[in-house]
């Protein structure tokens, strides 16, 4: 599969005027989760609620990250997912748990993101 990178609109479920463009997401089916950067996160006003849960990144290593709960926006799609808080050196990271809610699925031939079905009525 190729790899490519989407920007995602990061929103504070609270306070919805609270947001920020998260700019070249790896697109990672193999993540479960979202990684966004942690000063994109604080500025958005992203509250810590899961603390210290443990990761195994993709070459083996174990890591700990914070997690907290953001609206995400692709477009016309969004959905609430948890995110993860990442640190300096690691990756932004598009996961399968938000694809999933955000309906949308991988075009791997034109590197892009597709809608799964028709969008949930508002």
């Amino acid at each position: 599969m190729g790899i490519f990178r989407t920007n995602c609109l990061v929103e504070n479920h609270v306070h919805r005027r609270r947001s920020a463009v998260a700019a070249g997401l790896l697109v990672d089916t193999g993540s479960e989760y979202t990684w966004i950067s942690i000063e994109t996160l604080k500025r958005v006003g992203i509250v810590l609620e899961k603390k210290d849960i443990q990761f195994v990144m993709a070459n083996g290593q174990p890591v700990t990250r914070d997690i907290g709960f953001a609206i995400l926006r692709i477009g016309p799609h969004f959905t609430i997912d948890e995110v993860v808080f990442a640190q300096k050196g690691d990756l932004q990271l598009l996961g399968a748990r938000t694809l999933e809610g955000l309906n949308l699925t991988v075009d791997s031939r034109q590197k892009k993101l597709v809608a799964a079905g028709p969008p949930p009525a508002a």
